[in-house]
């Protein structure tokens, strides 16, 4: 296999996944997965396309992240790892698109408006 790149995005995050063979270290901006990423629920969700692809070859896996918070890090990245198992094997997209994996989650934060105390809510009404 040669290196296979996919980038994911959510909200302001973008993640940019790269795969190549190896013995399975998993890189997160220079640092350990684990300490980047202490949370073992997101975790579970970055490299739930991995297990559900049916993907059983180590491969070291580098991912470069910025934007956004935790969570919409952590779904950035499984976009584009999913969309580099993709490019890798495409035997494992119709898997892979059953579970929503390769669907890029286009809600954002709604931009505040003038007029207003935020995107919707109003300034207090005040009768006299």
């Amino acid at each position: 296999m040669q290196e296979q790149h996919g980038t994911g995005r959510r909200k302001t995050a973008v993640a940019t996944v790269r795969i190549r063979d190896g013995e399975g270290a998993i890189d997160v901006n220079g640092k350990p997965f684990e300490t980047y990423f202490p949370s073992e629920l997101q975790r579970q969700v970055i490299l739930a396309p991995i297990e559900k692809a049916n993907n059983k070859t180590k491969m070291n896996i580098i991912i470069r992240v910025r934007g956004g918070g935790m969570e919409a890090q952590a779904q950035a990245v499984r976009l584009g790892l999913a969309r580099a198992l993709v490019k890798d094997n495409a035997e494992c997209k119709p898997a892979l698109k059953e579970l929503g994996f390769l669907t890029r989650d286009s809600r954002k934060r709604e931009r505040e408006k003038y007029g207003r105390a935020g995107a919707r809510k109003r300034f207090q009404f005040s009768k006299r």
